[in-house]
């Protein structure tokens, strides 16, 4: 076995440094996933000694590349968990601890604009009130009270309402408490009243004003939905365009060309490169006495720069202007740019830098584009098709377009899960409006905004606008004509981690491997695509407050205890449920009765009717009359805490137990009970309650222990309870 093993390293020895970047990440993410410190140190200590293991027992002569390979992964490894655990240390913030209403002064250090949203969001880095040191603090403003003189470095005080960091209102759901982490964010709020400019800055760095100056340019000169978009490609502000168009945009699988990526970024640098190598060659002079290619490439390195600092320079740009200044070292170095060794470079590089960037989707849908394209278009069957016999120009034409679509179903196979797993639904005809939409933005759009722009110096730039306007009106219309086909969007509720570290590994054995033992690869993919597939819907979600609950399985529609007067909780409870829109009250549904005080929802599940008993509202209840409700039914979901003496036959989620497990996803059919807790280990951003019933499990990192539910059914057969 060990021989088979050497035998195979040595006949893949391109491919093998390749797997080192995948153990650098996996080690970033085993930092995550396990709880407490002495598992990291543990996980450290594990892969640190495999590498010393490798180079003590495993003989050079006999064995040379398994002893590296397992060195190198086993060592990278414990790097990538000491990288993060070291970069969360150094820049993670703690939240406050509660909800504030408080005068704050500060240094304003960001002002971005969402006319969208009309309101204008805030970073000052501030001392609050019991914070020894200033820290960030992100407020949103009402664009109704912005003031021109609020630029960045001024000092401004104002009242805001502030909230620590919010971990995830259900198990599955987005976790902005580890992003405020990282980013170093105290606190977010709102604006109480108006900002006082205490002192003005000096005036605005000369990047943020041409930034600024060049959004409002461009929405000068296109108005409407194409005027956000062109702004957004022009200057990477995304504040303007509008939620339809993005949820739009997002259904068609077309979100990524709203964001300065790598699309946006190679299309520029190789537009510089193209032009600056055409220029100089038609010059015998100069391309006699300077390396064409290397001008060119350097010049593409400075439009990419220029360009990554003008819209931002925020990590997903940065990540592809990384890549995309790899790419101009091959072309200058007379090496392959397009290679899975290039990609590994640029990763492993964001990765020391920014290893956090690995949790996010960004991070992994745009370095799996990336992946898939290079390891399609270097496949044996893509090679042969393209170098087969075209028959002229047509034929040629119709082999490109083709493997163009292939190359499309290739990225949307590899992008789908990904978007499924942090948003929990994905366009399934992305790879079809990609066809047209890529080619459209590269080609057209983007050179247009920069002839256009170039233009308005002179004054004559309208026609290039009208242009420009025309392109962007039908990349909408692909948008809209995509996103409101039948099945045109997916969705799926939140499915474990395992199947996707199950999928991502089976498709980076696909990827990174040659020859026929790639193939293997495709049976970890489809295992995790099936289990994702395979996951239930959980039959009831209560957030951590306990003021909204989602019941499932319903006519293909979500029964909500309460609206809500905003969509940010109802679309949480959606996306977990893996339900596409349809969401009701629960005084619409004949399958509760409801009081001002409780409603009694009667859930069929396995041949079995369970009685869950909701209250809404904090009217004070006779404890005997609540203590026979409660002894009538299965579940009890309570944003109150509730006296000893109600105690149903399974579940009593109260405040008290809330506060202590965060938010809920109950299986009735399996007895299961996942909670945010129980996916949070004890890691900076969340905050474990000091309770008495969580003080003995906080110091570990474990989540407090769920209720016991030896009561749950065992059998279809079980009398049907009566009901409240």
């Amino acid at each position: 076995m060990v021989t088979a093993v050497e035998t195979f390293l040595d006949a893949h020895p391109f491919e093998r440094g390749l797997w080192l970047v995948v153990a650098f990440a996996a080690g970033i993410v085993a930092w995550l996933a396990l709880p407490t410190a002495t598992d990291w140190i543990a996980f450290i200590a594990l892969s640190g000694g495999l590498a010393i293991i490798a180079i003590a027992l495993v003989p050079e002569r006999r064995w040379p590349h398994l002893r590296l390979a397992l060195f190198g992964l086993g060592a990278m490894a414990a790097a990538g968990s000491g990288t993060i655990w070291a970069r969360s240390a150094l820049v993670g913030q703690p939240g406050i601890d509660r909800p504030v209403v408080l005068t704050i002064e500060g240094k304003l250090l960001e002002r971005r604009e969402e006319p969208a949203k009309d309101r204008v969001r805030l970073v000052l880095l501030a001392r609050l009130t019991a914070s020894p040191q200033p820290v960030r603090v992100r407020v949103n403003l009402p664009s109704t009270r912005d003031d021109a003189s609020l630029v960045e470095g001024s000092i401004v005080r104002l009242r805001a309402r502030l909230m620590p960091p919010a971990p995830p209102v259900l198990p599955g759901a987005y976790d902005f408490a580890r992003a405020a982490w990282f980013d170093g964010l105290a606190a977010s709020g709102s604006v109480l009243g108006n900002v006082v400019v205490v002192r003005k800055a000096g005036g605005e760095t000369t990047v943020r004003k041409v930034q600024r100056l060049l959004a409002v340019h461009v929405r000068s000169q296109l108005s409407g939905a194409p005027g956000a978009i062109a702004a957004a490609f022009a200057s990477g502000d995304r504040g303007a365009i509008a939620t339809a168009d993005e949820d739009a945009m997002r259904d068609a699988g077309l979100t990524h060309l709203l964001s300065i990526s790598g699309l946006h970024v190679s299309a520029l640098v190789g537009a510089v490169y193209f032009i600056v190598s055409r220029l100089l060659a038609a010059f015998p002079w100069i391309a006699l006495r300077i390396r064409v290619p290397l001008a060119a490439a350097l010049a593409g390195a400075l439009g990419g720069i220029g360009y990554t600092i003008l819209t931002g320079a925020e990590v997903p740009t940065v990540r592809s202007c990384i890549g995309a200044l790899l790419v101009l070292v091959a072309l200058a170095l007379g090496r392959d740019p397009l290679s899975l060794r290039m990609v590994a470079v640029g990763a492993l590089i964001v990765l020391v830098f920014w290893p956090e960037a690995v949790f996010g989707p960004s991070f992994q849908m745009s370095f799996a584009a990336v992946v898939a394209i290079v390891a399609f278009h270097s496949s044996a069957p893509a090679r042969g098709f393209l170098a087969g016999d075209k028959h002229g120009a047509m034929i040629g034409l119709a082999r490109s377009l083709l493997l163009l679509l292939a190359t499309g179903v290739v990225i949307e196979t590899a992008l789908m899960p990904i978007g499924l797993f942090h948003f929990h639904r994905a366009g399934v005809y992305g790879s079809l409006a990609n066809v047209f939409a890529i080619p459209l933005t590269t080609f057209v759009t983007m050179p247009l905004i920069g002839v256009a722009l170039i233009l308005d110096l002179a004054g004559v730039g309208a026609p290039a606008w009208w242009l420009v306007g025309k392109s962007l009106e039908v990349l909408l219309w692909i948008a809209l004509f995509v996103a409101t086909k039948p099945g045109a969007v997916t969705a799926l509720p939140a499915f474990s981690p395992v199947s996707f570290v199950t999928f991502v590994m089976g498709m980076l054995w696909l990827a990174l491997w040659s020859g026929r033992v790639r193939a293997w690869g495709a049976l970890p993919a489809l295992a995790g695509v099936a289990a994702m597939i395979a996951t239930p819907a959980p039959d009831i979600l209560v957030t951590g407050d306990g003021q909204h609950v989602g019941i499932t399985g319903q006519d293909q529609d979500l029964i909500l205890l309460r609206m809500g007067r905003g969509d940010y909780i109802r679309d949480n409870l959606l996306e977990i449920a893996g339900i596409k829109d349809n969401a009701r009250a629960i005084d619409t549904w004949p399958g509760a009765r409801c009081s001002p005080d409780f409603c009694v929802a009667r859930v069929y599940r396995k041949g079995r009717r369970f009685a869950v008993l909701l209250s809404r509202s904090r009217a004070y209840i006779d404890e005997l009359a609540l203590a026979s409700a409660c002894e009538r039914v299965d579940i009890v979901i309570s944003d109150r805490r509730l006296p000893f003496s109600c105690r149903p036959r399974i579940l009593k989620a109260d405040r008290s137990l809330l506060e202590r497990t965060g938010g809920l996803a109950i299986y009735l059919k399996t007895g299961q009970v996942r909670s945010v807790a129980g996916g949070q280990g004890h890691h900076g951003w969340y905050r474990w309650p000091s309770t008495e019933h969580g003080s003995s499990r906080q110091s570990q990192g474990i989540a407090p222990d769920m209720p016991k539910t030896a009561n749950w059914p065992k059998t279809k057969k079980s009398g049907a309870p009566r009901t409240a």
